[in-house]
């Protein structure tokens, strides 16, 4: 009796150690994950306060956390830091740019291990050049090895995508890829358009003083630049693009607007970059077009500034369309 208690007692306290063990090692790696989380969301925050100037305004927490897809606890404590730095003036919902960021104010973010805007471009790259086609079931370790993440990274970013109808949970578990197909495109554009058009609205009855003004103004003149220097820098416009339609977008404050933006931008920023043919003549027509809106949109005319956002979005439908093969993912 004695030793079978001793026994019981003894496989307690083993069994309990582990425990204790693997509880600690899942709260030192929930800090990790935290600690990781928190650098990006910093540095994330950094390069959005590299596109205003000092006086602008910060968009609300919510809509931060869905830009950068972390907590808004997350956020807050990024936008702590920002303002001991002296980046930001933080008073109640009001966050106002003091100083534009500068190279040192980023944190180090472990480096062996790619960063959520790599993964992102990583796994599109995936999709698009591997010919997956839809039904695809997706190995989160093999795919956690592929592209130097840790699993759970995967995990919650295929959650993120599967928002978007790009991958689905299987009813038994696990992930599937529901495809990136021309039909997906289609509906994509044609959203797009619903919410440059709703921005478009938006921005035009915005008073003369709205900081919008100065970044439209500021836009125009890279756009001239650019296309006169477009037969050496014609690969540049996908950045300027992508800028271009965040400044529009920006002015409408929208939680539900911001978490589709970050997947329409992703997957026609990335076509900028991918698709390379008649790449200088069709961004210098891009390029066009923009001025085109830019006018429309000083000029406080928003049926002409409707117009140019239609022509200009039907043209990127067409391109994007256009490199999407009818009935199977590329």
């Amino acid at each position: 009796m004695a030793g079978s208690i001793k026994s019981i007692v003894f496989n307690y306290c083993r069994q309990s150690s582990l425990r204790d063990r693997l509880r600690s090692h899942r709260e030192n790696e929930s800090l990790a994950r935290t600690d990781e989380r928190f650098r990006r969301a910093f540095n994330g925050l950094l390069d959005y306060c590299g596109t205003l100037k000092r006086g602008d305004q910060l968009p609300p927490e919510l809509a931060l956390a869905c830009h950068l897809d972390v907590s808004r606890t997350v956020v807050r404590s990024a936008l702590d830091r920002l303002q001991g730095e002296g980046i930001i003036a933080w008073v109640g919902r009001s966050k106002s740019l003091l100083r534009a960021p500068k190279a040192g104010d980023r944190l180090v973010v472990q480096s062996d291990q790619i960063s959520q805007e790599e993964l992102e471009r990583q796994f599109l790259d995936w999709i698009l050049r591997s010919d997956v086609p839809p039904g695809t079931s997706l190995n989160v370790t093999e795919l956690a090895r592929k592209f130097r993440v840790p699993a759970y990274g995967l995990q919650e970013f295929l959650a993120s995508l599967s928002r978007f109808g790009l991958v689905s949970r299987r009813p038994r578990g696990g992930w599937e890829l529901v495809g990136f197909t021309r039909e997906y495109a289609l509906e994509l554009s044609d959203f797009r358009l619903m919410l440059e058009l709703n921005a478009v609205s938006h921005l035009v009855a915005l008073p003369g003083d709205h900081a919008i003004w100065q970044r439209l103004e500021e836009l125009a003149d890279e756009h001239r630049r650019l296309a006169e220097e477009i037969d050496a820098r014609y690969h540049d416009f996908s950045l300027l693009d992508e800028r271009f339609h965040a400044t529009i977008g920006s002015v409408v404050h929208n939680r539900f607007v911001a978490e589709f933006q970050k997947v329409i931008t992703l997957i026609f920023h990335y076509h900028f970059q991918w698709d390379k043919t008649d790449e200088c003549e069709r961004n210098l027509r891009a390029i066009g077009e923009h001025l085109r809106l830019i006018d429309a949109l000083m000029a406080r005319d928003e049926a002409a500034a409707t117009a140019a956002a239609r022509d200009h979005l039907r043209s990127s439908k067409q391109t994007l369309a256009s490199n999407l093969r009818s009935s199977s993912s590329v």
